[in-house]
């Protein structure tokens, strides 16, 4: 078996050293296959990059599983046939951007250059610019698709590429699998048009931003509170991305006027000098933003990823101490204050809703029983969010979004997590918490007090390349053939396959179908006492996923660090009931 592969792999390679590709790569591509060790050459070559919750996504380097000009090159003349396709006879548009890392400047010039080759128009940023900046350009201008060139907040090494339709949205069924069809026609590298047409092409920058902005500008619910802590003290990392662009400008407009930067941070760069990781879920990634507010006494501290979609938190708790809020405790929080404020405000009539993903916090769910707005679960993926605003668009009234993967989107002219506007509204929410006496922490005690105590822990399990693949293949399998009947000594009730889009009631035997737009590999256990595990292979990245939500009750606020504890007690007997 491993033979063959190795067979196939070399006949793969032997086309790019065949074909017309540049001599660097060629040079590269032999190397490999001189190379004692295969690992390298069977790694690059044993598939083609693939669509996954975030699009392309992969290591930049030589070979068909490798982010490179090639594939960047084979996945744009795809979806640049397919657009011709859909929308033929008309003149069709494209926006592209662009993240912060190495070479992706010169992906997105690449993409530029085979949509305009290809007789379609490129609105082309000048330089980096956040992902749901793109998201907006794309309705804003009008376009039928576009790209954005970014790996999010993976490592270094890595790049990607995502592919948005006409809304904004990032592209699903039928359009992903029928791009990647297109893709899968291209047989040579001679059939990428890669000489640009440059009449095609316009540079576009301020005059997108300003828009943007102040449409964000006016998203305030409380701006007598903004008002009043306009001098409140706010720490802001961009971890050396494109949230610098925009977000320190976009809490100026809201009205924030103290706002402390972390210097080092500010420096745009691909390698992310200061951190391993460039991902606010990771603690150290906050670290020198903390130890700025320490030192500055500021009173919020919070950062984006390098493509300034995702946005992390840090708050002082009743301790004066520092601690870093979790993606499912933000969405707590922003879904908490919308449908407050909107309630408030009188902007609620039953025809507004929320959007959650299903491996998010149920309290999301709560929340919005509370203030009696529907909400609507979705797939894992900011996409599938988005399918619901397409789903709903003209018939209800979209108040907010999000994940616990550190992703919210609180307006509906963009169709993709959103850092610019998380972070405006995050700071509104502390503007409005110490108009009340409180700051996050509190307030994010006061609605446990409300709805109960819940704890969420994320934990990936990494499986690096084919073999690693195949390791999570068989985890899936064993889950299902042999479930959990138990967890941290609560009974297993009720399985959710999205696999197979049937829920099983075990206590009483009944099946019921999942109404989801298409299947998924994804499996949740619920139990007795409340307890949620989802599992599920990443889409972007070698990991296996699973979501631990446990719930407590909480009397008092005077129990919260022993019920805390007691949660995190929990999800560690979860943990090894599923051998984790």
């Amino acid at each position: 078996m491993e033979k063959d592969l190795l067979a196939q792999v070399r006949a793969k390679a032997q086309t790019w050293l065949d074909g017309n590709y540049d001599a660097q790569t060629k040079a590269k591509v032999q190397a490999m296959m001189d190379a004692a060790d295969t690992t390298e050459l069977i790694e690059s070559f044993y598939k083609d990059l693939e669509f996954g919750t975030g699009g392309l996504r992969g290591i930049m380097g030589a070979g068909s599983n490798r982010m490179n000009i090639y594939t960047v090159g084979g996945a744009t003349q795809g979806l640049a046939n397919y657009l011709k396709k859909n929308f033929a006879g008309r003149q069709i548009s494209v926006v592209v951007g662009h993240d912060c890392r190495n070479q992706s400047r010169l992906f997105a010039e690449t993409t530029a250059n085979i949509f305009s080759a290809n007789g379609i128009k490129v609105y082309l940023f000048e330089n980096l610019r956040p992902t749901p900046e793109i998201s907006f350009a794309i309705r804003h201008l009008k376009c039928q698709s576009g790209v954005v060139v970014t790996a999010s907040h993976n490592p270094k090494e890595y790049n990607g590429y995502k592919a948005y339709w006409e809304d904004g949205a990032q592209v699903i069924a039928p359009h992903d699998t029928s791009i990647i069809a297109e893709v899968g026609r291209i047989k040579s590298i001679d059939d990428i048009k890669f000489q640009g047409n440059p009449a095609l092409i316009q540079t576009i920058g301020e005059d997108v931003d300003s828009v943007f902005l102040e449409k964000i500008s006016k998203l305030t619910l409380s701006p007598e509170a903004i008002r009043r802590n306009k001098d409140m003290k706010i720490v802001y990392t961009p971890i050396h991305g494109t949230g610098a662009t925009l977000i320190p400008r976009a809490l100026k407009m809201y009205g924030f006027e103290n706002i402390i930067d972390v210097p080092e941070q500010n420096v745009l760069s691909g390698d992310f000098p200061t951190v391993k990781s460039p991902n606010p879920e990771e603690p150290a990634a906050l670290k020198m933003a903390v130890e700025k507010a320490q030192a500055t006494d500021a009173e919020l501290v919070m950062a984006s990823d390098p493509d300034a979609d995702r946005m992390g938190i840090a708050v002082k708790n009743d301790k004066g101490e520092w601690v870093l809020c979790t993606g499912n405790q933000t969405a707590i929080l922003f879904t908490y204050y919308l449908l407050r404020r909107w309630s408030e405000l009188g902007r609620l009539n039953g025809k507004q809703y929320i959007v959650k993903t299903i491996v998010t916090t149920e309290m999301m769910a709560a929340i919005a029983a509370k203030f009696q707005v529907p909400y609507f679960d979705c797939y894992t993926g900011f996409k599938w969010i988005a399918n619901v605003m397409r789903e709903q668009e003209g018939q209800m009234e979209y108040v907010g979004g999000g994940e616990e993967s550190y992703g919210f989107l609180v307006e509906d002219f963009v169709r993709d997590k959103d850092a610019v506007s998380a972070c405006v509204m995050m700071a509104e929410i502390a503007a409005w918490a110490k108009d009340q006496g409180k700051t996050i922490y509190t307030l994010l005690q006061d609605i446990y007090l409300e709805f109960g105590f819940s704890k969420e822990k994320g934990i990936s399990v990494v499986k690096q390349g084919k073999s690693g693949a195949e390791e999570i293949k068989q985890i899936m399998t064993g889950l299902r053939s042999d479930p959990p009947k138990e967890l941290a000594g609560s009974k297993v009730v009720t399985i959710k396959d999205y696999a197979s889009l049937r829920m099983i009631d075990l206590l009483s035997g009944e099946n019921e179908t999942l109404d989801m737009p298409e299947t998924s590999n994804v499996l949740q256990f619920f139990t007795e006492d409340g307890s949620k595990v989802s599992v599920r292979p990443s889409g972007t990245e070698p990991k296996i996923k699973f979501y631990i939500e446990v719930k407590l009750p909480l009397a008092s606020i005077a129990d919260y660090d022993k019920v805390n504890a007691a949660a995190e007690a929990k999800v560690e007997a979860v943990k090894k009931s599923l051998r984790l």
